[in-house]
C-alpha cells in the first residue's frame, strides 16, 4: 500500500466540496424547546430558577419584570445573552424549562389551538348524515364495503 503525503492528503480534503444541508428549524411560543419571552397571563405562577429578578443594567422601576425561558447555561452569564432576548434593561425572571414544558406549553396550546379530534368527530358526522347513517340500510358496513360482520 502506498503511503500518501500528509500535504497531498490535506490539499484533497479541501478540494473536495462541503455538502451542507440548509436546514431551517423554526419554533413558536407555546412550543417545546421554544426560548424566549413568554406572557403568564392567567396562568399558574412559574417556577422560576432564581426567586428575584435578574437585571445586567439599571431597569426603569415603573415597567413590570418579564419571564423567560432561555437555556440553564444562559442564565448563569446572562450579560452575555441578554441583547439576544433584547432584555438588557429589563427586570427578568427566568422560569424553569419543566414548568415551560410540563405547564405553560400544555396550557397555551389548549387556549390557542383547536383540538385536531374534535374536528375529525365533526367530519365523520358530516359524512355520515349524507349517507343516511353509518348502515345506510343496505347491510353493509360503514365504508360500503361488504357485509356487516
Amino acid at each position: 500500500m502506498m503511503r500518501l503525503p500528509i500535504t497531498f492528503v490535506i490539499a484533497m480534503a479541501a478540494a473536495v466540496p462541503v455538502l451542507a444541508a440548509d436546514v431551517g428549524v423554526s419554533l413558536t411560543l407555546g412550543q417545546p424547546g421554544f426560548y424566549g419571552r413568554i406572557e403568564i397571563g392567567d396562568d399558574p405562577a412559574p417556577r422560576l430558577i432564581y426567586r428575584d429578578p435578574y437585571m445586567v443594567r439599571r431597569a426603569a422601576t415603573g415597567r413590570q419584570p418579564i419571564y423567560l425561558h432561555v437555556p440553564r447555561g444562559q442564565t448563569r452569564n446572562w450579560s452575555k445573552y441578554c441583547r439576544t432576548y433584547d432584555a438588557c434593561d429589563e427586570r427578568v425572571y427566568f422560569v424553569q424549562d419543566s414548568w415551560y414544558n410540563n405547564t405553560y406549553v400544555p396550557r397555551y396550546q389548549e387556549r390557542n389551538y383547536p383540538r385536531r379530534d374534535d374536528r375529525r368527530d365533526d367530519r365523520d358526522d358530516r359524512r355520515d348524515d349524507r349517507r343516511g347513517g353509518s348502515d345506510n340500510g343496505r347491510g353493509h358496513n360503514d365504508r360500503g364495503h361488504g357485509p356487516n360482520r
